[in-house]
């Protein structure tokens, strides 16, 4: 019992402590996505990787693991997604945005990838605004 308790206690100090993200924010982070989805959909991964902080911290957990790091990120980016064709048409359904701080935000979503095998799956991203700039510093994709 006391367990459960303890659970109560921990998802409802979440909620309460819950910040909400101003809207200029929200715009600024969801500009940033849109802008990455045009250049996956243009064949352009290096593009793309721009809305990820460009730092050996960057984390990005996917099926094969972590990968630490921007540029570690970006290479294997680049295996799995060789050329236009393997990368498809990605859209993103964001499912949630929130405020974990005046400086950091935390987005639950879904990803879809049209080409000849379909793929798609969720993602959860940790988001900082880092010199002026809101950029991706977690990434778990799934």
């Amino acid at each position: 019992m006391k367990i459960i308790y303890s659970i109560i206690i921990f998802f409802c100090s979440i909620i309460l402590n819950a910040q909400t993200l101003p809207e200029k924010d929200k715009d600024e982070i969801l500009k940033v996505l849109e802008t990455q989805r045009i250049y996956w959909n243009k064949g352009n991964i290096e593009a793309y990787m721009e809305g990820y902080w460009k730092s050996d911290s960057l984390r990005f957990i996917g099926k094969r693991g972590i990968n630490f790091g921007w540029n570690n990120t970006l290479e294997s980016y680049k295996k799995g997604y060789p050329d236009k064709e393997a990368m498809g048409n990605l859209t993103f359904q964001v499912i949630s945005l929130e405020a974990l701080s005046n400086n950091t935000a935390f987005m639950i979503g879904k990803w879809d990838l049209d080409r000849k095998e379909k793929a798609g799956g969720y993602f959860t991203l940790v988001w900082k605004r880092l010199n002026g700039k809101w950029l991706i510093t977690v990434d778990h994709t799934s």
